[in-house]
């Protein structure tokens, strides 16, 4: 007879057996988990692109009954409110943007935005699209207001600037171009919007690690020498980023010496006094896409808010619709 806690060999080697497959099953699973979360996102986004939005439902609501609600649902579910927005179902993107803030705003209780960048992407869409369906149902005015409260609620986060784009794209273009911080630059002294007023100005936002900057410089360098003498010109304002090649951190001296390296090799037609380095320029101007361009005309108006690059004809537009009619003198 059996005593308790002696087991017999045929049963020991099932246990060890059973666990070990029980394990591997765990492991498996765990597994399928990241890769559904991996792969939901880009999922949903086929389905958005076919706009079938009922296979995005069902997408979502069977990761869901597996995983529950986690930051990378959350970012696919946003994803559903810009396409929803971008094939002009309103209600259904104001629908599904609503849901996602409300969702984000629950997880953030007891996870970190700083650290989560699924959670970065789900609420700076969410924000959008809310704020983008107001104005283009003719709301404008209330979607300014929404997206100038999310602005100051999320001001020091790293949804700042999406934010700021979002507010700027809606509203910008007609009224005087923010100020620009000039508590430090590449050069000695940095150019105000007063040093530049009365010329045609593109300010171009860039960063010393972005590929689409470095594709954009040739343009701007053959529209600055061929209309320079008339009136137009260039501010190109970057920021530190904290790191340096490869991704490596770096100290914020190390890293404006890699500007003023990047400066030198791709944009050494820019004098150094047309680069601010503050943080700040990057967030009023809500610089989330690099390059940025933003058109000036010569009383300091913005007439162009262009997150992303843009064509030789598309930028010559606008510089010769907003030259001085009299090129400004040269100086002695």
């Amino acid at each position: 007879m059996r005593k308790w806690g002696q087991t017999p060999l045929s049963v020991w080697r099932f246990t060890r057996t059973g666990a070990l497959v029980i394990a591997v099953a765990l492991m498996a699973g765990q597994a399928v988990g990241t890769a559904q979360a991996v792969g939901l996102v880009q999922s949903v986004r086929a389905a958005i692109a076919r706009q079938d939005f009922n296979d995005g439902d069902r997408l979502l609501a069977e990761y869901r009954a597996m995983q529950g609600v986690t930051p990378e649902w959350l970012e696919a579910l946003s994803w559903m409110g810009r396409g929803a927005r971008a094939a002009k179902q309103y209600p259904r993107a104001d629908a599904y943007a609503r849901q996602t803030h409300e969702l984000v705003l629950d997880a953030l209780k007891t996870r970190s935005l700083e650290r989560e960048p699924s959670l970065q992407t789900a609420l700076g869409a969410a924000i959008e699209v809310q704020g983008h369906v107001l104005a283009e149902t003719g709301a404008r005015s209330e979607g300014v207001a929404f997206l100038q409260r999310e602005a100051a609620t999320y001001r020091t986060t790293p949804v700042a600037k999406r934010i700021y784009k979002d507010l700027n794209l809606i509203s910008l273009e007609g009224t005087q171009a923010p100020a620009l911080d000039r508590s430090e630059g590449l050069g000695p002294r940095s150019l105000s919007l007063a040093d530049v007023k009365g010329k045609a100005t593109l300010l171009f936002f860039w960063a010393h690690w972005c590929p689409d900057c470095k594709a954009q410089a040739p343009i701007l360098k053959t529209l600055l020498e061929k209309y320079r003498d008339q009136g137009f010109t260039i501010v190109a304002p970057t920021t530190r980023y904290g790191y340096v090649t490869a991704g490596k951190d770096a100290s914020p001296a190390e890293e404006k010496r890699q500007i003023a390296s990047v400066h030198q090799n791709y944009y050494s037609f820019l004098p150094e006094e047309s680069i601010q380095l503050s943080l700040e320029n990057h967030v009023r101007y809500g610089v989330s896409t690099t390059p940025t361009l933003v058109f000036l005309d010569r009383e300091g108006i913005v007439r162009s808010y262009h997150p992303g690059n843009m064509t030789m004809q598309e930028l010559e537009s606008l510089i010769l619709k907003y030259l001085p009619s009299t090129p400004p003198a040269r100086p002695n």
